[in-house]
């Protein structure tokens, strides 16, 4: 609304009545854009919605099995992290031979990374949340073995490219992701594992992607920001696959672990 209010006072002050409607069309546009990248997307069908569950299905086990073999040699960590995966997911047994099977295929020689990225922006390519959740999972793949060696930073910024990722947005979500790690062990969110407290302070600014002089409104922006993009109602009405909601759901804990200790690190500083 806003945009179609000051076009159209652009317009009659340019061009009196055309350019009203002139600059109420422009103010329309730029509107939409903005509700598109906020999230806000018209209803989907049910047929779209299970288009864009399948395909978002497919590609992530196909890439997970890209990126595993992308060093040349696919290992058990990596093995073991997408066992994991498909477990916390609780996919059926269909599901899981599928899920194998893509695997397989994307690890496979001579896969075409580009016609699956081609594919998946063709029928998900109005939805940039699944898009920042996807790499956001091979990510989380890639520091399976503690660690992401160049082959896979080289191949994860060829996926995000071919997803339209910006690469400052890619940048700032290995760091993140990185951070937010940090605060997942067996299960419990207390804190930066091995890390002095000054140590575990800092991932906590990292995993909410803000440096440690940003203030309270702008900590508390960043983090109400990175739980809407995990929300799983917003995920599922973009079409994202219900088993995989629950990663979402993980990593809202991370975030909301991290943003605790900032807070009382915060609040017994003002004691």
């Amino acid at each position: 609304m806003k945009g179609k209010i000051i076009g159209a006072m652009v317009g009659a002050w340019i061009m009196n009545i055309p350019g009203f409607f002139l600059g109420l069309m422009a103010g329309h546009f730029y509107d939409s854009f903005q509700k598109m990248t906020r999230g806000h997307f018209v209803h989907l069908s049910s047929h779209e919605r299970a288009e864009i569950q399948r395909a978002y299905f497919e590609t992530s086990f196909k890439l997970l099995g890209y990126l595993a073999k992308v060093d040349g040699h696919v290992s058990e960590a990596e093995v073991s992290h997408t066992e994991q995966l498909m477990n916390r997911m609780g996919l059926s047994a269909a599901q899981r031979t599928q899920a194998i099977n893509l695997f397989k295929e994307g690890a496979a020689s001579g896969f075409s990374i580009s016609e699956t990225l081609d594919r998946f922006n063709q029928i998900c390519g109005r939805q940039p949340r699944l898009k920042q959740t996807l790499i956001s999972y091979l990510i989380t793949l890639a520091m399976a073995d503690g660690n992401i060696d160049n082959s896979e930073i080289q191949a994860l910024r060829q996926i995000a490219e071919g997803l339209s990722i910006p690469s400052f947005v890619f940048e700032q979500l290995v760091s993140m992701i990185q951070a937010q790690a940090s605060f997942h062990q067996q299960g419990s969110y207390s804190g930066a594992v091995g890390q002095s407290q000054a140590g575990a302070l800092d991932t906590a600014y990292q995993a909410l992607g803000v440096e440690s002089s940003a203030t309270d409104a702008e900590i508390k922006k960043a983090f109400r920001k990175l739980i809407s993009e995990n929300h799983p109602d917003k995920l599922i009405g973009q079409g994202m696959p219900e088993e995989m909601i629950k990663l979402a759901t993980e990593r809202s804990q991370e975030i909301s672990s991290a943003y605790d200790l900032i807070q009382k690190s915060r609040a017994n500083k003002n004691l």
